[in-house]
């Protein structure tokens, strides 16, 4: 198993800018990547950015496309998620998961970010 903890949420003006942070432990050495969803209430839990260990590959969703920003770290067990711009609609819990040749697997508890207008 793989357990995951998110930390960074919180609440900001629209324009402003928050950076999430997720620890991944456990078998971790079975996973090819890390990735952040989020799920505002109402909504379809959403892919937002995901990157890959394997040539360092990233994707981003359209509507985060600019402004936020995933980078890992050396140890490939940490993720990050520099979000920056932030609007009243990325308001949401967002969720840090695990990717493995299988797909995705194993979420975090995640982390509440409310955008004020």
């Amino acid at each position: 198993q793989v357990q995951l903890l998110e930390s960074g949420g919180g609440l900001v003006q629209a324009g402003g800018s928050l950076r999430l942070s997720c620890a991944a432990s456990g078998r971790t050495f079975s996973m090819v990547g890390m990735g952040w969803f989020r799920q505002a209430p109402g909504k379809e839990r959403e892919l937002v950015a995901a990157t890959r260990w394997n040539g360092g590959t990233t994707d981003y969703t359209d509507s985060v496309k600019g402004r936020f920003t995933i980078s890992s770290g050396s140890a490939k067990n940490t993720v990050y998620l520099q979000m920056n711009s932030l609007k009243p609609e990325d308001t949401a819990v967002y969720y840090c998961a695990a990717r493995f040749y299988t797909g995705w697997s194993y979420w975090g508890q995640g982390t509440q970010v409310t955008v004020s207008s």
